[in-house]
């Protein structure tokens, strides 16, 4: 995961700045997933044990780091925003009909859809239960608001599912509710762990919120031009489920009518079975689809960038930076 950052700050150097904070998220979201029923527990601890990058924390903790070190309410709220993250994904496997996350059976598969919304539900009241000890009515409002925001982009992504008609306007607007809310409401949160003003934390949200656009749009290249084994979940997965991203908005708009035909025939199947994968990511290249949904993912970066190059120089500040460059050079 880890490549050569052009920064004075390596991307895995950034990580380790947070390292032994990590260890006590980790320690917090353990403790906070026992519940008194043992299915929530026994849920919770294999999401906890399947891993993940653990980006949001590190974004939220880093960001406490621009103005001071790490306190136990960075730690807290970064392990909040994690059980946040990790109840969305519960119950988008659900949604999706998922059948893996992280390389591992997803929830539904092993637990069935009843116990997994169920889990899901549980783990976001837990989340909040964690932040209202905090007895600060901000931190509450930006996780009141993000979920919100959050619940709407699964919502319309369920209205849109399986129309080819989808634009890049409306791509925008899903991602931003999906993803890089989350994203600018990590920041905020740090920023307020920190002890920043209400512009400082606006402009941290702003810089958050550009690197979580850029984010997920790599996200979705990497569906058509990664594999299984380093995404955790089967290629081409967005495509198969309905889901038309950037990459084939893109791909559409000069597509001819027999390739339109043919995306068309796997979002109504629900398979490659009648038109095989290699033959979709044929359009995609043909039509230059990857390379400028990079061009879009690059422009978020470059805003993001510009943003967080505004504060005094830190290691933190560097780390930010090594970061948002990582999110166009991941390859998972």
């Amino acid at each position: 995961m880890f490549s050569k950052i052009r920064q004075s700050i390596g991307a895995r150097e950034a990580f380790d700045l947070v390292q032994a904070d990590l260890r006590e998220v980790e320690r917090e979201i353990s403790v906070e997933s026992v519940a008194s029923v043992e299915a929530i527990t026994t849920i919770n601890q294999y999401l906890q044990a399947g891993g993940g990058k653990r980006l949001r924390p590190v974004l939220l903790l880093l960001c406490t780091k621009l103005f001071g070190p790490a306190n136990d309410t960075a730690r807290r709220l970064a392990a909040v925003v994690e059980m946040i993250h990790t109840a969305t994904l519960v119950h988008d496997d659900v949604i999706d009909v998922a059948k893996s996350r992280r390389g591992r059976p997803s929830t539904n598969v092993v637990w069935g859809n009843h116990i997994s919304v169920l889990a899901g539900d549980w783990l976001y009241m837990q989340a909040f239960q964690v932040a209202l000890r905090e007895r600060n009515f901000h931190i509450l409002d930006v996780l009141i608001s993000l979920t919100q925001a959050m619940v709407e982009g699964e919502l319309l992504q369920l209205e849109r599912l399986r129309r080819i008609d989808i634009t890049e306007a409306d791509y925008m607007e899903l991602i931003d509710r999906k993803t890089a809310s989350l994203f600018s409401a990590c920041a905020c949160l740090g920023s307020i762990a920190g002890g920043a003003d209400e512009a400082t934390e606006s402009v941290l949200g702003d810089f958050a919120w550009n690197l979580g656009m850029a984010f997920q749009l790599v996200d979705d290249i990497l569906d058509y031009t990664s594999t299984e084994k380093i995404l955790g979940k089967p290629s081409g997965n967005d495509l198969r489920e309905g889901k038309v991203t950037l990459p084939m908005i893109y791909a559409l708009e000069t597509a001819s009518a027999e390739e339109r035909a043919l995306v068309e025939t796997v979002m109504a199947d629900g398979t490659y079975e009648e038109v095989p994968f290699m033959r979709v990511v044929q359009i995609l290249e043909q039509n230059r689809a990857i390379e400028r949904s990079y061009e879009r993912a690059h422009a978020f970066t470059q805003t993001a960038l510009a943003t967080i190059a505004n504060f005094p120089q830190s290691a933190a500040q560097r780390a930010l930076r090594s970061i948002v460059e990582l999110v166009t050079e991941r390859h998972s």
